[in-house]
């Protein structure tokens, strides 16, 4: 990804943006050209849900950067921040785009009164994972696309209930599963869909992983914050910063490494390394058969997300897939004829990304060089060729065709990773029927694949 936009960098700009008292406020003129090419009619009109690190340094400005869209609202239930995305999107327009003074954001502290503006027809999703399933599929109910950030959902029964929604409504849904977008992720993919290895029989997966910490006292729940819908469907428990997103940046946030409202690095990237392996073997719309695993809890401390864990997943294909933290950082494919290793190199979405012990590692190896070179020749498989996530979405409004991330492809892929997880928390092997997707004779572990919601929130509450 680049991390330049017309000579300012992102860092450069956000500083300024949200530092520079004197951008708080601009003349709202509507220039003659906003009855032309440029008119906001012209565009895909995009809003914004959450804006934390990820909306502000990846979501955003990818977005934003296509003449095909324009960002014309921001919801956010932390009022700061809700001003501050209004001002970061309209001083980027301004810097970037040379657009316009008349460019004024709306903004609400609620998203679902946003989904009723009907200038809207398309949102971006940068909230936390449990607030991934609910508002995407309310934005599909209300007749707008989406853009959703990994993983797609808390459990496999969110996401289960997200995908018929998008199906039955036919809405374009693209997950925030940018490595489809990395060349050297597709070329990886193709030359083992294609044989370059022979038979593909083991895939062995890295991630990154996240620390636990000390314990964590309650603390006055802040003024701006809505804290009450901030938890959402998840039980009630007291605030405290580090377990929702600090108040005086935008640093990574505490709620990553809680597991109420994620499951750690195995959805964080796992969402990202997984789908990367059903990729390439073809399995985007099914999932492993056999799933076991061991992992280290903490047992005390307000982050409480898995410690040093591993997987191994079987499919219906005889290939074998290992996933933990010891392995470098990527995935790589083996067959019997060889290797392809793929990471994403020195690339992260933010600076204050978990990356890799080996940061410099190249993106793209193979045993033997010259797997890499071999074309895909005109008769065999090629995947979508997909040159920027959010550019790709945004092709596909325009176009009504499949991006390169859809829902159903997303929803596999995090459902292996909360069938790992699963396995995690049970230490005994599972047995997955990926077509009813439930565990065989198991009621411990399909009790595992739902949580309860708390009213009023959740994706059993949604009407319609």
């Amino acid at each position: 990804m680049n991390t330049k936009t017309k000579g300012t960098s992102r860092r450069e700009f956000i500083k300024t943006t949200l530092g520079t008292a004197g951008l708080l406020s601009f003349p709202a003129i509507v220039p003659a050209s906003v009855f032309g090419k440029d008119a906001p009619s012209n565009k895909i009109q995009v809003a914004q849900i959450g804006f934390g690190r990820i909306a502000m340094s990846h979501d955003l400005p990818e977005t934003m950067v296509s003449d095909d869209a324009r960002v014309i609202a921001v919801a956010d239930l932390d009022s700061n921040r809700l001003q501050q995305g209004k001002l970061y999107i309209e001083n980027w327009y301004k810097m970037q785009k040379k657009a316009a003074p008349y460019i004024e954001v709306k903004t609400y502290s609620d998203y679902r009164e946003m989904l009723q503006n009907p200038e809207i027809d398309a949102v971006i999703i940068s909230t936390p994972d449990h607030w991934h399933a609910q508002p995407a599929i309310e934005a599909a109910l209300a007749g707008k696309d989406v853009y959703l950030q990994k993983p797609t959902s808390l459990t496999i029964t969110e996401g289960r209930q997200l995908s018929n929604v998008i199906n039955k409504t036919g809405r374009i849904l693209q997950i925030g599963s940018q490595q489809r977008s990395m060349p050297q992720f597709r070329i990886a993919c193709e030359l083992v869909r294609n044989g370059r290895i022979g038979k593909l029989h083991t895939i062995k997966i890295g991630l990154p992983g996240d620390p636990s910490g000390p314990e964590e006292p309650e603390m006055p729940i802040p003024a701006n914050l809505n804290y009450e819908m901030w938890l959402g469907s998840t039980p009630y428990v007291y605030y405290t910063e580090n377990r929702v997103h600090p108040q005086n940046s935008y640093d990574r946030p505490g709620w990553l490494r809680c597991e109420q409202f994620g499951a750690g690095m195995i959805t964080g990237w796992g969402a990202h390394h997984l789908d990367t392996a059903n990729w390439a073997m073809g399995t985007e719309y099914t999932g492993p058969i056999e799933v076991e695993a061991t992992a280290e809890f903490p047992k005390s401390g307000l982050w409480n997300v898995h410690g040093p864990f591993n997987v191994i997943a079987k499919f219906a294909n005889g290939v074998t897939m290992q996933v933990n933290g010891e392995l470098p950082n990527g995935v790589r494919f083996e067959g019997d004829e060889g290797w392809i290793f793929v990471t994403r190199g020195n690339y992260n979405v933010t600076a204050t990304d978990p990356v890799s012990k080996q940061q410099t590692a190249q993106a793209l190896e193979a045993g033997d060089p010259k797997i890499l070179t071999s074309k895909i020749g005109e008769h065999e498989i090629h995947l979508h060729v997909s040159e920027q996530q959010h550019l790709d979405w945004l092709h596909s409004i325009k176009t009504r065709k499949p991006p390169v991330a859809p829902v159903e492809v997303g929803h596999r892929a995090c459902s292996n990773c909360l069938v790992s997880h699963i396995a995690m928390k049970l230490g005994r092997k599972l047995y997955w029927n990926p077509q009813q997707e439930h565990f065989i004779n198991d009621d411990e572990a399909n009790a595992m694949l739902s949580r309860p919601q708390r009213y009023p929130w959740g994706t059993d509450y949604i009407k319609g």
